[in-house]
């Protein structure tokens, strides 16, 4: 059931307020990102508002904030610079559809396999570049047209503005917690910069004026469009958009699964990551024919929405919808916002990110999971989301594979009838192949050999070939060798041994192997 905001009377307010906070916050990101990917700042703002709206009626975590995204502009600088804003436009749209057809799919439950540290490395690298993200702040052109530090004066008023930004974010919900303390924020510290100009602070108009070099730029505009991309319908357009496209897509679901599940622990709810995909994919692919860069989650824009008491869907709805108010009549007072106020929001969106916890986890968990979430960090703030979780999640199943495949054993005795009983313990499976198979001694043992596994299991193709394989071993000493206790499965692949292997069938359990033979 569609449910627009929580239970109680304190919900609408707490969603409509913090609705408006974030939708501040989105606009200078919406900005920046459209410059990064080498678009006009219409083009990322249409995407923050659409993306925001469409995801928050459809998606399936409320509360979550989507919207135009760094790690999705990055990947579609080259296909702009080489063909145009048309190709991007097609290329969203197609992502659009992959996220669909992933929700449809119900792929978003793998990303219950991302694993602990790579999610501690993931936030803690996103905190990082979230930060480095907000140093451009400090950053104005010099007299060659080259950004330079603040200095002097300047700095000054902009280390001062964002530090009583952030306090009155800190201590304001101390005293009441009516009012979110990050609007509350803004508000008092853009009434100080337009009361007394002789402070000279930076304003979202002066930086939307540097980014264009226009020094009239506006962020003012009219309500979205529908345009289908004019693009050739041929399979060589799809053949330059579809690896884009794919990307895009991955990106997209992996940074908004990961988001929904912090936001997930955060209020100690559950979210639906399926439809999340499938909300993710219907925003992005009306991006594509509405003029929008596309986007996904936005972790930092989140967190302060639920910091600021929304939980509902319609804090995002508020959010976008608001956005699209500033686009269409209030753009001259958003221009006036003192950017040190965005930036203080944004380090106390850094600041709660961060999980300074895993300082304390140093020396108290495993080396290699410590190793996972430093690389993972690492990865996030140098190089791409997708490919840090990527990296960490292939490393944590090695480390995985390669612990597990050290705790395959085997107790034997020779019983009654002299028949040589293997009572095997543990997993087999790839990484265990040759510990299993230093067990047995074909040549020595006698002329029955019993493997009973009870007490093992077999979890994929490659156990199954080196049961298969053991079997011909004692076939070519002319032995025979008594298997007990395996599955279906292993019976059905178990074919090349023939009669000389026997299988005690009466006590096998019922358990699927993990087989690509079997789907």
């Amino acid at each position: 059931m569609f449910q627009l905001t929580c239970p109680g009377k304190q919900c609408v307010k707490n969603d409509v307020l913090s609705g408006l906070t974030v939708a501040l916050a989105l606009v200078p990101e919406a900005v920046a990102f459209a410059f990064v990917a080498g678009v006009e700042p219409l083009v990322g703002l249409y995407a923050a508002f659409m993306m925001g709206l469409i995801a928050s009626i459809l998606g399936g975590r409320p509360g979550m904030i989507s919207g135009a995204t760094g790690s999705m502009a990055v990947v579609v600088v080259a296909l702009v610079l080489q063909h145009g804003v048309e190709y991007l436009f097609a290329a969203v749209a197609l992502a659009g559809i992959l996220q669909i057809l992933a929700g449809v799919l119900k792929l978003g439950k793998f990303i219950r396999l991302v694993p602990h540290p790579v999610m501690l490395g993931f936030v803690n690298g996103l905190a990082i570049v979230i930060f480095l993200a907000q140093l451009k702040q400090f950053q104005v052109p010099g007299a060659d047209g080259n950004l330079e530090w603040m200095t002097g004066p300047a700095l000054w008023v902009m280390l001062s503005l964002v530090a009583l930004t952030m306090a009155i974010i800190y201590f304001l919900p101390k005293l009441t917690s009516a009012i979110p303390s990050a609007l509350v924020a803004i508000v008092v510290v853009s009434l100080i910069a337009i009361f007394v100009p002789e402070l000279g602070a930076r304003t979202v108009q002066d930086v939307l004026a540097d980014m264009t070099g226009d020094p009239n730029a506006t962020m003012a505009g009219g309500l979205p469009s529908f345009h289908i991309p004019m693009v050739p319908l041929s399979l060589e357009t799809l053949m330059i958009i579809l690896p884009y496209s794919l990307v895009l897509a991955g990106v997209g679901l992996i940074e908004s699964l990961l988001t929904l599940s912090l936001i997930d622990e955060l209020t100690e709810t559950r979210g639906r990551g399926n439809k999340e995909c499938v909300g993710q994919g219907v925003a992005n692919t009306v991006n594509g024919f509405f003029g929008g860069m596309g986007g996904c989650a936005m972790i930092g824009q989140s967190l302060i929405n639920i910091n600021s008491g929304g939980r509902g869907r319609l804090s995002g709805i508020v959010a976008a919808l608001a956005l699209l108010a500033f686009i269409l009549f209030a753009s001259g007072l958003i221009e006036m916002i003192p950017v040190a106020a965005l930036v203080g929001v944004m380090f106390i969106v850094v600041i709660g990110t961060f999980e300074w916890a895993s300082f304390n986890l140093l020396g108290k968990i495993p080396l290699a999971d410590t190793f996972v979430g430093i690389l993972v960090a690492v990865i996030t703030v140098f190089v791409d989301l997708a490919v840090a979780v990527i990296v960490g999640v292939i490393v944590s199943a090695l480390v995985f594979a390669w612990e597990h495949a050290k705790q395959i054993y085997a107790d034997h005795f020779i019983d009654d009838k002299g028949f040589k009983i293997y009572r095997l313990r543990g997993p087999l499976f790839f990484g265990s192949i040759h510990t299993f198979n230093n067990l047995f001694d074909p040549r020595n043992d006698p002329d029955d050999v019993v493997i009973d596994f009870a007490e093992a299991r077999v979890y994929d193709h490659s156990g199954l070939e080196a049961i298969d394989a053991l079997a011909e071993r004692y076939l070519k000493y002319g032995k025979k060798l008594h298997l007990r206790h395996l599955s279906q499965e292993c019976h059905n692949l178990l074919d090349q041994a023939g009669d000389l292997v026997e299988v005690n069938r009466k006590e096998d359990p019922k358990y699927h192997v993990a087989d690509d033979r079997l789907a």
